[in-house]
């Protein structure tokens, strides 16, 4: 029953793919990127209902006072600037000790040599989608790629749970597990 166990990790991503679209969006998101106050004031009534929230959207304002005054830092600029090195030391180390331990491909049917290359594989592919998803997040915003992110995990949990069952009839089907597991791996990391 292992592709059932495998395809109830979806189950989760399913709920909140569904519930989604009832939440209100962030506040500080509408009021400091859309520019949108009266979906703000909407958006807190919902969250912390009926009263008098000026105080909360007047602090909304000042903060984006603030940070028009505050340099948005590139990545390249992040890595170069001192004071976060080590923070970034110590997310590269447990970004990199979390995807070598082997989890990902354990179950791929590839040969016991080739696990760790896959493995990289998909780390690589995760760091490098997690560096892009910054821009990406300030465009498109968290809700937009939490839905997609899930809509688009669940049907590639669907293509894995299938290609794994499928890896005993074809020869070439692990390499189809191994590119929707490294698809799956990047689109989490874009998204959710």
């Amino acid at each position: 029953l292992w592709p059932m166990l495998m395809a109830s990790c979806g189950f989760p991503a399913l709920v909140q793919l569904v519930t989604l679209p009832f939440f209100p969006e962030s506040p500080p998101y509408l009021l400091m990127h859309k520019g949108d106050q009266e979906s703000c004031k909407k958006a807190i009534r919902q969250l912390w209902g009926e009263g008098h929230h000026q105080a909360d959207i007047d602090d909304i304002v000042k903060e984006k006072a603030t940070m028009k005054n505050t340099k948005i830092l590139s990545v390249l600029e992040l890595m170069k600037e001192p004071a976060f090195r080590w923070q970034l030391y110590m997310i590269v180390t447990l970004t990199a000790t979390i995807q070598l331990c082997g989890i990902q491909a354990v179950e791929s049917g590839f040969d016991e040599r080739m696990i760790s290359y896959m493995t990289l594989s998909i780390g690589l592919s995760e760091l490098v989608a997690a560096v892009v998803c910054s821009s990406i997040i300030e465009r498109l915003g968290r809700k937009v790629l939490l839905r997609g992110g899930y809509l688009i995990m669940g049907s590639l949990l669907a293509g894995i749970t299938v290609t794994l069952s499928l890896q005993d009839w074809y020869s070439w089907m692990p390499y189809c597990s191994l590119c929707l597991i490294v698809l799956f791996a990047v689109v989490f990391a874009v998204g959710p």
